[in-house]
């Protein structure tokens, strides 16, 4: 098939198989990587998407007659690429993954030495142009590299128990849903570990999805989640995208809490034991985050929204979480690099020390910013959300405070929004908050969306 390059967005690639990812386009990543990142030994796994392992036979076929040596991980989670690239020192590191899209979406993400990200300004677009250079001898090649498997899984495991003191974990009850996808093995292992009771939802991988995409972010993939968790008289309900680089919490009453409240819960973590630390945050939801980070002796740091800035200013900084409101979490210790095992775990000592219900430790805070949620709608195209978000800032930026670091941000002394378009999709992003009225957020929420919807 012919080389489709449309699949390369600003963080990743990603599309529909065979269309958009297929062998062809794998193959010419696995020739050029090597040479555009100086890389002679490269961490590749996928996740369990039934295109991966002809992806991966491409891309390795690829990487090997470019003179590179490959250590196949198998099937695992985006983190785990992470984790291994930096652990064994490698070069760099593929992940064959469309994380929480459709079953017939494939993808790749992408990091080079020391777990660094490769984005927009650092090299992505350089595989694009490479692969697409029809002037080169793609025939020719170098000295064989060889493949090597490799088991992580031990070396793994003990890295993400170590943010956790495991004796201080109570025995809890707590539903896990995987969503058919690269979790439940991980599962598995961990619960060997941990003084815990799990009632595993969706818990087999299989590509399929029989049980929809796994993407909490979507109303409709929580309610397996919630009912278990009602159903079975747990403590809390944790649930996975596809790829597990992000995982969603859900209380003893089984409601699904923002990802935005989590990022002070677990800021409060790591500043009870390391106080005066940096800790970085979107502009998307910020009023929560900045006080909880602020009373606790922190140094809130305000970053763009998407995985390759945030691990780009958490670097800079050193700081030693950063989080996202869409459930990206990331770890200083953890290469800079974002898990979606590290915060349920931590959520858990918290709440074991705790001696209170998870719907109790976050009520005061959720009562006093209370938040929209992200509300997405579709337009034409960008050119549209670019107007609608011109004529937006126009409407509401007398008296309000605007800045633009992802999108704009309008603030008022009592409520505050973000609007921004999506870097994927022909999407704008809504994000409203308030300060302790629920009802103003909401009918601010109605307003904006009447006009960009109108």
């Amino acid at each position: 098939m012919p080389i489709n390059t449309a699949g390369f967005g600003p963080y990743d690639i990603r599309g529909i198989y065979p269309e958009t990812i297929n062998q062809d386009l794998a193959y010419r990543i696995g020739r050029v990587f090597p040479e555009l990142f100086k890389a002679k030994k490269i961490a590749v796994g996928r996740d369990i998407r039934l295109s991966g392992p002809t992806i991966f036979d491409a891309l390795v076929r690829g990487l090997t007659e470019s003179g590179c040596d490959v250590y196949d991980i198998g099937q695992c989670g985006t983190e785990m690429i992470y984790f291994t690239t930096g652990f064994k020192k490698f070069d760099g590191g593929i992940m064959i993954t469309a994380s929480h899209n459709p079953a017939e979406y494939n993808g790749m993400k992408f990091v080079r030495k020391d777990s660094k990200p490769i984005g927009p300004n650092s090299g992505l677009f350089d595989i694009r142009d490479a692969v697409e250079d029809d002037s080169r001898d793609w025939n020719f090649k170098k000295a064989t590299g060889t493949v090597y498997r490799l088991d992580i899984l031990h070396d793994y495991i003990k890295k993400i128990l170590s943010y956790i003191d495991i004796k201080k974990l109570k025995p809890l009850k707590i539903v896990i849903n995987t969503g058919n996808g690269a979790a439940g093995p991980i599962i598995n292992e961990l619960e060997k570990f941990l003084p815990l009771e799990i009632i595993k939802v969706h818990n087999n991988a299989n590509g399929y999805f029989p049980n929809g995409v796994p993407n909490p972010l979507l109303q409709d993939a929580r309610a397996d989640t919630a009912k278990a968790v009602i159903k079975n008289h747990a403590d809390c309900g944790i649930a996975f995208d596809g790829d597990f680089d992000r995982c969603f919490m859900f209380d003893e009453r089984g409601n699904f809490i923002e990802g935005y409240y989590m990022v002070g819960f677990l800021a409060e973590s790591f500043l009870r034991k390391n106080p005066g630390e940096k800790i970085i945050y979107d502009p998307r939801n910020i009023w929560n985050t900045i006080e909880v980070v602020t009373r606790h002796g922190g140094n809130p740091i305000i970053c763009k929204s998407g995985h390759v800035y945030i691990k780009e200013k958490m670097r800079a900084e050193n700081a030693i979480y950063g989080g996202e409101m869409s459930a990206h979490h990331y770890f200083r210790d953890f290469y800079y690099c974002d898990s979606g095992m590290i915060p349920w775990l931590l959520v858990l000592e918290l709440l074991s020390q705790s001696g209170k219900k998870l719907s109790e430790l976050l009520a005061d805070r959720i009562e006093k910013y209370p938040v929209s949620g992200e509300i997405n709608t579709k337009v034409d195209n960008m050119k549209k959300a670019k107007e609608l978000m011109l004529k937006i800032e126009i409407l509401y930026s007398n008296g309000g405070s605007v800045t633009k670091i992802d999108g704009i941000s309008i603030e008022y002394p009592t409520w505050r929004f973000n609007l921004r378009g999506s870097s994927t999709e022909p999407y704008i992003r809504l994000n409203v908050e308030s300060k302790g009225d629920k009802a103003l957020m909401e009918t601010k929420r109605d307003e904006i969306l009447s006009i960009i919807r109108s």
